[in-house]
């Protein structure tokens, strides 16, 4: 099938109150979403959605519709991440969650890694007060005040240095995300991957809380309240790299596979918790136990997080994450104790 995806860019840019003008066209929010997320294949969405789309953007289905463009992931050498839910390369990136699921400490942590390998950090400072932001000041090259201050900042650092950029859903809100970047496609500046996440817990009740994204990354109540971190729902988070088209055929057999397992052990959770596991199907003994290993190897230790948690951070390569997941899902560590898979790197 020919590559093609939506110009999230070009929504972004033409439609800033998308949850809107969605809903007074007819459009499901949660579609639209889905669309620029390449959770739903464009060449799955119905014609008259594309066609509302690219009415509400008032532009041709030529430029809402890109084809042949390949979008580049951002190896994270985070299981959880990697695995369903892949950085996308100078796309924006979103974090949904409530306060206390580990939102800063995986953007910190983000941060870490993508500063190890040579990108410039930049955080524009949230409004109000958030002195939870300390936390990861120190993975950040530059602290500015004002979008202003981040063009003027990424134009200094030029087209030789990636960038990373932070910024609150204040700044969304009010529209200066917006502003900066139209000023920054208008210069051909394409080398931002952006990071948007709200300090405020309030996004997780809303329909496109930051508009159109490349990649979400919902975070999950449960996994927080039993530590399980990162706490990144694998379910429900996910990226445009996940078109197939863009995507190594392997690597997307294995997270469907994977989603589709853990789907399932989390009904099964629910029964186990008030009948007990004795009442489960032999089958459903497997499932249960496979989920339960694959739940336990995605969680890991963050080197942000040495101090608190006492575990040295660890990389695991991509290769590697999916030869561990696939050996889980085909049963090969069926006999190995469930405690054994909790914060490791790769399995050894």
């Amino acid at each position: 099938m020919e590559n093609v995806r939506l110009n999230v860019a070009l929504l972004r840019r033409k439609v800033p109150n998308l949850t809107s003008a969605a809903k007074l066209v007819g459009l499901r929010p949660a579609t639209v979403s889905n669309l620029c997320t390449g959770k739903i294949p464009v060449g799955r969405a119905e014609v008259k959605t594309i066609i509302a789309l690219a009415e509400l953007a008032e532009c041709s289905l030529d430029e809402l519709i890109l084809r042949g463009e390949k979008v580049e992931m951002i190896e994270t050498k985070i299981k959880a991440i990697d695995l369903f839910a892949p950085l996308t390369k100078g796309g924006v990136n979103g974090l949904i969650a409530r306060p206390g699921m580990g939102q800063l400490v995986l953007l910190a942590e983000l941060f870490y890694r993508l500063k190890r390998e040579g990108m410039v950090t930049i955080l524009l400072t949230p409004e109000g007060n958030h002195p939870e932001v300390e936390d990861i000041l120190n993975n950040m090259d530059y602290v500015v005040n004002t979008t202003a201050e981040v063009y003027d900042k990424v134009m200094e650092i030029g087209s030789n240095k990636e960038i990373a950029f932070a910024s609150d859903r204040g700044h969304v809100a009010n529209g200066n995300i917006q502003e900066l970047q139209e000023k920054l496609e208008s210069v051909g500046v394409s080398a931002v991957t952006t990071f948007l996440l709200d300090l405020s817990g309030e996004v997780v009740d809303e329909n496109l809380p930051y508009g159109p994204l490349e990649t979400v990354w919902e975070f999950d109540a449960d996994l927080a309240a039993r530590h399980k971190f990162p706490a990144v729902n694998p379910i429900y988070s996910t990226s445009s790299v996940l078109e197939g088209a863009h995507l190594d055929q392997q690597h997307l057999t294995i997270q469907q596979k994977a989603q589709k397992l853990l789907r399932r052990y989390r009904e099964l959770r629910s029964l186990v918790q008030v009948r007990g596991s004795e009442k489960l199907p032999e089958s459903e003994h497997t499932t249960f136990n496979r989920g339960e290993r694959l739940e336990a190897y995605l969680t890991q230790p963050f080197y942000v997080a040495e101090t608190f948690s006492g575990i040295t951070g660890v990389d695991v390569q991509l290769q590697t994450t999916l030869e561990d997941v696939r050996k889980i899902l085909d049963g090969v560590y069926d006999s190995v104790e469930v405690d054994k898979f909790n914060y490791i790197g790769a399995v050894k």
